[in-house]
C-alpha cells in the first residue's frame, strides 16, 4: 500500500462530518484502561469499522471506538482500543491512527499501556512514566516513502517523551494514591509473553518494564512533531521475576483494579496540559 496524505485525509474528513470541534488532546487507552473513556462528557462515539481506511481492533479488552468529547473542560479524542503488530498489521499500517489525530488538529498525545515489570522495585498496580524506550524487534512504522507533510525523512528522537510533560505527570502524581516511577519501556512484538531469558536481557539493557505496544505510536507522534506523554500501568511482574506463569487474565484483573484511580489521575493531566 502506497500511503499518501489523501489516504489519511479521507479518515479525518469523515470524522469531521461527525464532530463539530477540534480536539486538543489525543489519548490512546491500553488494555482494560477503558474506564477513562467513561468520564468523557458529551461523548460522540464512532466505531473504527465506520471510518474510511482505519484499522480494526481485534483484542477483546479493546473497545474499538473513537470517543470525542470534553474532559475537565478540554476537548479530547480518545482511542478506546489500539492496534498491534501481533494482530497481523504491518508496522507501516500502525502510523494510521496518530496521523489521523494529527490531521484532526490534536496538539498533544497521551499513550497508555499495560506492562510487565522488569525492575524488581516495581509492583503490580504501580504506574511508570516513560522516560525512554528500547526497540530491537520489527521494522520502523516510518519505513517506506516519507510524507514530508507529516515530518522529515530523518528525525531526532532524543526528546521523544517530552520532558516537560514527564515533569508535569510526575508533579501531578503526588496527588494520586498510586505509586509512580519514571523508567524505560522495552518493546516486544508478542503475542506470546517474553521468556525469562529475554527478561534477563531486557534488565541488562536497562529496561524497567516490557510490553507489546506504544512504541510505534510514539515514533509516529514524534515524526509528526506532536508533544508526547506515555504511561505504563504495571499489571504483572515479567517472566522469571516470580516463580509462576503469566496470563492475560492476570494482566486484565490488575489493570481493572486500579482503573478508577488511574482515570482520575489522567483527568488531572488533561486539565493541566
Amino acid at each position: 500500500m502506497a500511503y499518501t496524505r489523501e489516504y489519511f485525509q479521507a479518515s479525518a474528513d469523515f470524522l469531521r462530518t461527525r464532530v463539530d470541534f477540534t480536539p486538543e488532546v489525543g489519548v490512546v487507552l491500553g488494555s482494560c484502561l477503558g474506564p477513562f473513556a467513561q468520564t468523557i462528557e458529551n461523548p460522540i462515539v464512532v466505531d473504527y469499522a465506520d471510518i474510511p481506511h482505519f484499522l480494526l481492533s481485534t483484542v477483546a479488552s479493546h473497545a474499538g471506538k473513537l470517543i470525542f468529547g470534553s474532559v475537565e473542560g478540554r476537548k479530547v479524542v480518545c482511542m478506546s482500543g489500539r492496534f498491534h503488530s501481533y494482530e497481523g498489521y504491518s508496522f507501516e499500517e500502525l502510523v494510521i491512527p496518530i496521523r489521523v489525530l494529527k490531521l484532526l488538529g490534536v496538539k498533544t498525545v497521551i499513550l497508555t499501556n499495560a506492562a510487565g515489570a522488569v525492575n524488581r522495585d516495581y509492583r503490580p498496580g504501580d504506574v511508570m512514566v516513560l522516560r525512554d524506550h528500547i526497540k530491537l524487534n520489527g521494522d520502523s512504522p516510518l519505513r517506506g516513502p516519507n510524507l514530508e507533510d507529516f515530518g522529515p525523512r530523518f528525525f531526532d528522537v532524543s526528546r521523544m517523551y517530552t520532558p516537560e510533560l514527564r515533569k508535569l505527570a510526575l508533579d501531578l502524581s503526588k496527588r494520586s494514591p498510586l505509586q509512580f516511577h519514571e523508567g524505560t519501556y522495552m518493546f516486544f512484538p508478542g503475542p506470546q509473553f517474553e521468556t525469562p531469558a529475554e527478561i534477563r536481557a531486557a534488565r541488562l539493557l536497562g529496561a524497567d518494564a516490557v510490553g507489546m505496544s506504544t512504541v510505534t505510536e510514539a515514533l509516529t507522534a514524534v515524526h509528526c512533531g506532536l508533544p508526547l506523554l506515555a504511561l505504563s500501568v504495571i499489571t504483572n511482574m515479567a517472566a522469571g521475576v516470580l516463580d509462576q506463569p503469566l496470563s492475560a487474565k492476570e494482566v486484565d484483573e490488575a489493570a481493572e483494579k486500579i482503573s478508577g484511580a488511574f482515570s482520575d489521575y489522567m483527568k488531572t493531566i488533561v486539565a493541566a496540559i
